[in-house]
């Protein structure tokens, strides 16, 4: 991403370099009979500019010992290939032209191959392997469900078809015989809907709503009794258990907002008040085609819902929804979102570019060569994708963050090669300039695709599929970027090199007719462009006249250590303030409709979570009375969990147990036990499906229910999930516990694991990087001192920016460990390779190579991903934001800390 430039006129400046930066092998070029030797950019350090000559020494005399610091190992070999290379690119550039562009043409017909299919969230966004997964299909292979006649919601192993609407009153509470009328209108408009299809058959909701007996199942069980009752008193309900009619009503997750009085029997507590209510209209799911008619009238549910309440005009009751196909539809319709920013942010780097490689003169300008980088930046990004797609690794929507950050990353080698083309002579002939410049960026724009595509692909070690697939994507285009950089924009630079020749020819024609003329077009400043490549950059004089002086001071070192102490400190408490796991809201566009559904369910239905199964996963003797006193020790352990609401416990044992006693039969002796199952599931049929009985007359497995309490943030989620399966793994009887929700709840416990193992991954692997390009102690040391530092910053300021730590941003993560390496690599082994007396001279000689590289790779980045500020979905905010703090950071560490820092030691 960076590299070395050096403003020339400086070698009056410079004193004669060391071993470590000994000048590269000076080139011969024959002038007016004789050979001249000409030195390339002395200021420009080996491991910039290709390997320095290895003087034989005089006849007789030994050789001097060799370097401690030996890079030529790499470096010679390297810059040998790129100098071959450059001169082949040079000598046949529409070869290297029209050979990229053809398969940039072959490649990009697996863009046909984009998916149209549904993207199953729960496969991408889940940890693989979560033990959720594997407690599902436990429970899927040992208990059935009946969603046509015995529906149980608590029951089910997968999320079923529903349709979720919460109303909240205007008035102080909802329970009012006025609400519950307008509740009731509503409900009757929804269960009224009907699908017409296209053969002209209609689907109604009593024919795909899940059953309990012959009727559906009550959206809400209250409002359900009051509408049987009008005369139900609702001042006089209590909570979380009512009873009407000797029957027992669970409002628990019904009812929101709540304010309870005093206790009554049973641990129950009057309902005072109520803010909102919650309807449930769950739907067939078993069958294919029961489920295939339930989600077409989801879908005309959806369609239809905001015309139904506007034609009820609804005063006392405000009213949010959503349904199990919402998170789907809502997360395919974000991708839509970002399509038009693919445009602005061609034309910001298409911008920048022009602006950055402008210069006064015709000759030397390279505004229609910057255009060209860029095209074959895109040309990566087609040819990346499109092998991608042909040899058939998924397309997930984050990877639509890709070409973003590939078209920032990638136009940063097209700005190092043609610095280096700019300090060429234009006496050379087009293949030579090309093959100079060509040496003096090989190592540079290959290190720092090394460490990019490496920093990438080791996220393909992470347990998120989402994760893997843009990691394979992104690392994969930029090694396009490279191969296309060194060949593509290489002819485009060979054939623009031409057009300097001929615009240099007519300029010095000796015309006095049109002298002005061609002044005024091509050098209307006078100045004249220099033959032998002197190309002063002012932002290099800035760093070296100004920035540099200045940062060395005294003062300005004191400001920057304070500065530093700050920001370590605020990043280390941020880091402890970081929310982890996706919020599923955030995979919705900030305009959704499910976005206004979450918040109302946080701020009214945070207090009871999911209904937890608590599994017995084999055989045990459920008649011996030592078993049954180990398995009440361990439900007495989930009822004493601070996450677990001791009173709505549910456990066919335990009023087994009373059956047994109220009929006066023997628990204790295994035939009188085994042989009443049946008389006890006929007087209660809840349990039905919560106990399972083999044909051997064997209980093979059974379950019963916990309800879980105050797990609305990620923090408690993880708590909680952590801690009820630490009491199962402990109990003397094996247990499991399961809930559909625990699928999502497993990626809080191993986002963290995930991400500091794919950072330690990727860290190592630059530092072995580090040790094979730049073998240099110091350097190692102070690449790994910016990374961590770095990772340390962003991680803690996510905490102060409202982002996650979640699949989304640990890509990011894992991208700034190849940023931060660029950064402090190129700077710390500028500074130990000068031979300058002073550290503060070191200090000002490193920034004056390589300041304007940094800030030039770091400004491109963030122009690349800058439009996705603006996108209306978290995911592409949440990249924008990680990538802006990356490269700030990383700079900041380039260009003021590292630079300070290195003059203390």
């Amino acid at each position: 991403m960076i590299s070395s430039k050096v403003a020339p006129g400086e070698e009056e400046e410079q004193q004669e370099a060391p071993a470590e930066v000994a000048p590269a092998e000076e080139e011969l070029r024959e002038t007016e009979g004789q050979l001249e030797a000409v030195p390339p950019d002395e200021a420009s350090p080996s491991w910039a500019t290709g390997p320095p000559l290895e003087r034989l020494p005089p006849v007789g005399q030994e050789a001097p010992p060799p370097r401690r610091c030996h890079t030529d190992c790499l470096e010679a070999p390297l810059s040998s290939c790129f100098l071959r290379l450059g001169a082949l690119v040079g000598a046949n550039p529409w070869l290297f032209l029209l050979g990229p562009v053809l398969l940039t043409a072959s490649l990009g017909t697996g863009l046909i191959f984009l998916p149209k299919e549904k993207e199953n969230l729960e496969e991408q966004y889940t940890p693989i392997g979560s033990p959720a997964k594997a407690e599902r299909r436990f429970v899927q292979s040992h208990f059935s469900t009946n969603d046509s006649y015995r529906f149980s919601a608590s029951r089910t192993s997968s999320e079923t078809n529903f349709a979720s609407i919460l109303v909240v009153s205007h008035r102080d509470s909802l329970l009012e015989p006025e609400a519950f009328a307008e509740v009731s209108r509503l409900d009757r408009a929804v269960q009224a809907l009907k699908v017409v299809q296209e053969n002209g058959t209609q689907i109604l909701y009593p024919e795909v709503c899940a059953k309990y007996s012959v009727g559906c199942v009550p959206p809400n069980p209250l409002l359900f009794s009051w509408q049987q009752n009008s005369s139900l008193n609702l001042s006089e309900l209590t909570f979380p258990i009512h009873s009407v009619a000797d029957h027992l009503i669970h409002l628990a997750g019904f009812f929101g907002g709540n304010v309870l009085g005093y206790a009554t029997t049973g641990n129950r507590q009057r309902l005072v008040e109520s803010r909102a209510m919650r309807l449930l209209y769950y739907l067939k799911t078993e069958d294919p085609e029961d489920r295939e008619r339930s989600q077409a009238w989801l879908t005309h549910f959806l369609d239809h819902f905001n015309d139904m309440k506007s034609d009820l005009a609804l005063e006392d009751i405000e009213v949010v929804y959503f349904t199990s196909l919402s998170r789907q539809l809502e997360f395919e319709a974000t991708s839509k979102t970002v399509i038009p920013l693919f445009h602005l942010a061609y034309i910001l780097i298409i911008l920048f570019a022009v602006v950055s490689c402008s210069r006064l003169d015709c000759i030397r300008n390279k505004m229609w060569v910057a255009v060209f980088g860029v095209f074959s930046v895109a040309m990566s990004v087609v040819s990346g994708f499109g092998l991608m797609l042909h040899i058939g690794v998924p397309f997930v929507i984050i990877v639509a963050n890709s070409p973003f950050l590939i078209l920032g990353v990638g136009v940063d080698d097209m700005f190092i090669m043609i610095s280096a083309w700019q300090k060429t002579s234009l006496t050379e002939s087009v293949s030579e300039r090309l093959s100079n410049s060509y040496s003096k960026v090989a190592v540079s724009i290959t290190i720092t695709t090394i460490t990019n595509v490496l920093a990438f692909y080791t996220g393909i070690t992470s347990s998120f599929r989402s994760v893997q697939y843009f990691c394979i994507y992104t690392g994969t285009t930029l090694l396009f970027c490279y191969f296309y950089s060194i060949t593509c924009f290489g002819a485009i630079m060979a054939l623009d090199g031409k057009r300097e020749v001929v615009w240099s020819r007519w300029l010095e024609k000796p015309d006095q007719k049109y002298s002005s003329f061609k002044k005024f077009c091509c050098v209307p400043f006078g100045s004249f462009p220099d033959e032998h490549g002197d190309d002063n950059h002012p932002m290099n004089l800035f760093f070296r006249d100004y920035f540099g002086p200045f940062l060395t001071t005294s003062k300005a070192k004191f400001i920057v250590v304070l500065i530093y102490i700050f920001y370590i400190i605020s990043s280390i408490y941020g880091c402890f303030q970081v929310q982890e796991g996706l919020d599923l809201r955030n995979l919705a566009s900030d305009d959704s409709y499910i976005t206004p559904y979450f918040n109302v369910e946080e701020d009214y239905f945070s207090d009871y979570g999911p209904r937890v199964m608590v599994i017995v996963t084999e055989t045990v003797n459920y008649w011996d009375k030592d078993v049954r006193q180990k398995l009440d020790k361990c439900m007495t352990q989930f009822e004493q969990n601070e996450y677990v609401d001791k009173n709505l416990t549910e456990f066919w044992l335990e009023a087994y147990m009373q059956y047994m006693n109220n009929t006066g039969n023997n628990p204790n002796d295994k035939n009188t036990f085994m042989n009443n199952i049946a008389g006890f599931l006929n007087f209660f049929p809840v349990f039905t499906y919560d106990i399972n009985v083999s044909s051997s007359n064997e209980i093979t497995s059974s379950r019963g229910f916990i309800q879980t309490i105050d797990v609305s943030s990620s923090s408690n989620k993880k708590r909680m999930l952590l801690k009820l399966r630490g009491i199962a793994e402990n109990c003397e009887v094996p247990l499991m516990v399961y809930n559909q929700a625990f699928i999502y709840f497993d990626q809080y416990a191993a986002i963290i694991e995930n991400t500091v193992r794919n950072v330690m991954i990727a860290s190592t692997a630059m530092f072995i990087v580090s040790l094979l390009l730049i073998p240099h102690p110091v350097c190692s040391l102070w690449v790994t001192f910016a990374i961590a530092s770095v990772i340390v910053g962003v991680t803690g300021f996510m905490a102060f920016w409202n982002v996650n730590l979640d699949s989304i941003s640990m890509i990011n993560l894992v991208i700034c460990i190849g940023f931060s390496f660029d950064f402090s690599a190129h700077i710390s082994y500028a500074f130990v390779s000068s031979n300058e007396p002073s550290v503060n001279k070191k200090s000002i000689e490193a920034l004056y190579l390589l300041g304007y590289p940094v800030l030039q790779s770091a400004i491109s980045t963030i122009i690349g991903v800058c439009v996705l500020a603006a996108a209306k979905a978290y995911i592409f905010r949440t990249f924008f934001k990680i990538m802006f703090l990356v490269m700030f950071f990383g700079a900041a560490h380039g260009l003021i800390f590292i630079p300070v820092f290195l003059t203390f030691f």
